[in-house]
């Protein structure tokens, strides 16, 4: 009888511990609204938005973005306390009130820093293969294998059809047209 409780216990305690992770596609389902937003108020793709995020916070898992709502990865000026099993750690990277103020942030940090702003005014929100090129050339992360990681994510995902392609729009309106 031990053994039955024992093991019920571990398995209640594992099931518990999996059901806080998000899964990628826990992660898109909670956060494409969000994103879709982003694309809208700033014309960056939302392939690119949630994507990046997904990379970065390995789809909200990781401890910045668990305790900070940091899914860029994004430094801020002033050191951050928060505490983790008890213990008080201290880092340097941005806290913020909400998984959507992190999106905001990278969409300002894209279109205000001026390493970054280029690329708005050169590519449109359909093209989230230039921005993740142009991110990575740009200096966004230390990695040659960025870039294509950034897109097997949108590719593994179909993120792009979140970007309202214009030729998927025509083929909707030309089968819409052909049904009538």
């Amino acid at each position: 009888m031990k053994k039955i409780l024992l093991i019920t216990t571990l398995l209640i305690s594992t099931l518990a511990a999996s059901a806080q992770k998000n899964t990628s596609l826990s992660y898109i389902d909670k956060f494409k609204d969000d994103a879709i937003r982003i694309m809208h108020e700033t014309g960056i793709p939302a392939s690119i938005v949630l994507g990046v995020a997904m990379h970065e916070s390995g789809c909200g898992n990781s401890t910045i973005a668990q305790n900070l709502n940091n899914q860029f990865g994004v430094k801020g000026y002033n050191t951050v306390v928060y505490t983790k099993h008890n213990k008080k750690v201290r880092t340097s990277y941005k806290r913020y009130d909400s998984v959507f103020d992190s999106f905001q942030d990278f969409a300002r940090i894209m279109t205000e820093r001026k390493q970054f702003s280029h690329l708005a005014d050169a590519l449109t929100h359909y093209d989230y293969k230039g921005w993740a090129k142009g991110i990575q050339r740009a200096g966004y992360a230390g990695s040659r294998k960025w870039a294509s990681q950034v897109l097997g994510i949108i590719n593994r995902y179909n993120l792009n059809d979140l970007d309202e392609n214009p030729a998927t729009q025509t083929q909707l309106a030309d089968a819409t047209t052909k049904q009538q």
